[in-house]
């Protein structure tokens, strides 16, 4: 019974060393074996590992790419326009012993306190630096600042042991005092530019109008040319129709021309002309030369007696018509006479032989 009561408290006792003297690492996670707060092992691959129990400790540290927003600050580009930044970065702890060295006991948060601070420096040196303007940095592409500050950071970040993977820009955005000027520039520029869109679109415009009334313009001309080139071989070959035919029987011709003139100037309902009888317009209404034949059977009997005379006075002989001037349609004299109606209407032309 002694030996039981002295053996199981050992057993515990030893169980109780053995169980402190192992540890496990997990594959996400690196460890450092401290003795009294001195580095004597890194456990950096998973399972078990031991350690003198009550002696040394162990410090798990995260092994996996660890995120770390930066706190918005505020740049000014070499423009002299102010901008707030805000940039996230991708991180990871490459050396556990150099970072414990480095950190202490802070740990983690001492690390990203102190990777923040490399992180704004850097911003702030990369997009403050010369030639690099606001309307660069508020574009598409600013992935090369991105780069830039990364790789700034890295090499400053070696010191703590820590690994800068990638750094972002998630905003970069113009403060609200500055906007509403900023957005009344951009208005200005871009109605600048539909401006000068609309100039050039007016001067193309305007020199097609003016190509186009150039065309029409020569095309009308050279219409207009053929058109009196046509017509004049037309009036020349009308003329010369004109000509042979007035050379051929000029009083058939002039007779013709009168008949044309009648024509034209009695047309319509309310035509009036004004002029003497002897005008030379009705040249070929005048009977010139023509003599008057009585026929027997309209003789007028002589009165038997003087009562008879008395009671019905004797009717005037017709005169015979004066001789005139011979007009162009007068009948030639071998022609018969033509005799006068009673009415004193003229008498119908004799025909013209051509």
């Amino acid at each position: 019974m002694r030996k039981t009561a002295y053996i199981l408290p050992a057993v515990v006792v030893v169980l109780v060393l053995f169980l402190s003297s192992i540890f496990v690492v997990d594959e996400r996670e690196k460890a450092l074996v401290l003795q009294f707060g001195q580095i004597r092992a890194v456990k950096e691959e998973p399972g078990l590992a031991f350690k003198i129990p009550f002696i040394q400790e162990v410090v798990y540290y995260d092994d996996r790419i660890l995120s770390l927003d930066t706190d918005t600050i505020e740049v000014t580009p070499s423009d002299d326009r102010r901008l707030v930044v805000d940039a996230f970065a991708r991180y990871r702890i490459a050396d556990v012993v150099q970072f414990r060295q480095a950190v202490g006991v802070g740990g983690l948060r001492t690390a990203e306190d102190r990777l923040s601070g490399i992180l704004n420096a850097q911003i702030r040196e990369v997009l403050g630096a010369d030639q690099v303007t606001s309307d660069v940095i508020l574009s598409a592409d600013r992935r090369q600042f991105s780069n830039r500050i990364r790789d700034a950071a890295r090499v400053s970040a070696r010191s703590l042991g820590l690994d800068v993977v990638d750094v972002r820009l998630k905003q970069t955005n113009l403060p609200s005092q500055n906007l509403e000027a900023t957005f009344a520039r951009m208005r200005a520029e871009r109605e600048r530019e539909a401006a000068d869109e609309i100039a050039r679109g007016n001067e193309a415009a305007q020199r097609v109008r003016a190509l186009a009334d150039r065309t029409v313009v020569e095309t009308r001309s050279a219409a207009q040319r053929d058109a009196d080139v046509t017509r004049g071989e037309a009036d020349a070959e009308r003329n010369g129709i004109f000509a042979e035919a007035f050379g051929s029987d000029p009083e058939f011709f002039a007779f013709y021309r009168s008949l044309q003139a009648y024509e034209t100037a009695l047309t319509g309902d309310n035509s009036r002309m004004v002029m003497t009888p002897d005008s030379e317009f009705f040249e070929y209404f005048k009977n010139q030369g023509a003599q008057v034949v009585v026929p027997e059977s309209a003789a007028p009997e002589a009165p038997e007696s003087e009562d008879a005379a008395e009671a019905e006075p004797e009717a005037p002989a017709p005169a015979a018509a004066a001789p005139a001037a011979p007009s162009p349609d007068a009948p030639s004299p071998d022609a018969p006479d033509t005799e006068v109606p009673a009415s004193g209407a003229p008498a119908p032309e004799a025909p013209v032989s051509e």
